[in-house]
């Protein structure tokens, strides 16, 4: 399954014809590097102990249990700020209550605590509850093996994604193998509601599905992921304001220079919709898969609705190079904002991608 192609369709590419015809990520979880980088650092004061470790071969839900129950904590009073791949090595921070009376006592046992598959990095105090979303992005450090094309197109692939940005398609992970069944069976074809604990996610999988419907379709216009519609809700780079456009010519030429972009619906009751040929995009859309507004407002709680970027920045980490022959294949080194996918920038650049680990 393509990452942004639940149906299994081809996707389109930014980069145009993917300059890898084949490759194999996540042969080993040290294949697969991810280093999270806070909204904000632990201040060394507070009530909540902040705690960074490194997980390898599990999931981040795994993980905090693992670590609050050597602690003697409840993982419900446990923060962390995202999920993390489990056929991987990441390192990322959770947070944990720390009354007064422990913090020394608690704050010693986490530097010593040794489980299996986690090390403990460090420990700080903060003032609050480490929540989800607290963080600007992921560095991500990928070695893919087998590697079959022309690797010499790579880093100007790479650059073009770093110049243009990269398609902020919602990743195979969202969707899984019966998730999207599952959704319209639901809420498109009326059928029984599921347990209350999986109505969220399965509003945020159809919402999922039509943001990438409609980001696909910006990647096929003129400037792909650039294009600018008249009555694009576009969003400012630098402040994440955003405002209707109006003046198409004007608001293009800051999108070709990355200073704003279009950004599209996760649809919901209370999303704020664009106008003009934008609005009749999106409407469209909703008419295709038999959703209305009287649909969306069953979404109530589960999915109020809000806007996505149809692309996000791709940095560079460092001094790193973007990509880099090593003898056991390519490394790839890059960070992306929070929300993205790293397989996505992978399939940019290669035709077919086998992942043994697991997505």
């Amino acid at each position: 399954m393509e990452a942004n192609s639940p149906e299994g369709t081809e996707p389109p590419r930014a980069v145009g014809r993917p300059p890898l015809q084949r490759a194999l990520l996540k042969a080993e979880p040290e294949d697969f590097v991810v280093d999270e980088e806070p909204a904000y650092l632990p201040s060394g004061e507070g009530e909540h102990l902040f705690v960074r470790f490194e997980k390898r071969g599990l999931d981040t839900e795994e993980a905090v249990d693992r670590i609050a129950s050597g602690l003697g904590v409840p993982s419900r009073d446990c923060g962390f700020a995202g999920r993390k791949d489990r056929h991987a090595l990441t390192r990322q921070w959770m947070s944990l209550p720390c009354p007064a009376r422990e913090r020394a006592a608690r704050e010693a046992a986490a530097l010593a605590l040794e489980l299996p598959q986690i090390r403990i990095l460090e420990a700080r105090l903060h003032g609050n509850k480490l929540r989800t979303g607290h963080l600007r992005g992921n560095a991500f450090d990928l070695l893919l093996r087998d590697v079959e094309g022309d690797l010499d197109a790579v880093t100007p692939a790479l650059e073009r994604l770093v110049e243009g940005g990269l398609p902020a398609f919602f990743g195979e992970q969202r969707f899984g193998r019966t998730n999207l069944a599952r959704a319209r069976a639901w809420l498109v074809e009326g059928g029984r509601a599921p347990h209350p604990r999986d109505r969220k996610f399965l509003v945020s999988v159809l919402q999922s599905q039509l943001f990438n419907e409609l980001c696909r379709e910006r990647l096929g216009m003129p400037r792909g992921l650039a294009t600018i519609v008249e009555g694009d809700l576009a969003r400012k780079e630098d402040t994440g304001g955003l405002f209707v456009v109006e003046d198409v010519a004007e608001a293009q030429g800051r999108a070709d220079r990355f200073e704003l972009s279009a950004t599209g619906p996760m649809f919901g009751p209370s999303m704020r919709w664009p106008s003009g040929a934008a609005a009749e995009l999106e409407r469209a859309v909703l008419t295709r898969h038999g959703l209305d507004d009287a649909t969306l407002a069953r979404f109530g709680r589960d999915g109020e609705g809000t806007r996505r970027p149809y692309r996000v920045p791709v940095r560079r980490v460092g001094d790193a190079p973007l990509a880099e022959r090593m003898a056991a294949g390519l490394r790839l080194r890059f960070w992306l904002p929070s929300g993205a996918y790293a397989t996505t920038l992978v399939r940019e650049l290669c035709a077919a991608v086998t992942q043994p680990g697991g997505s």
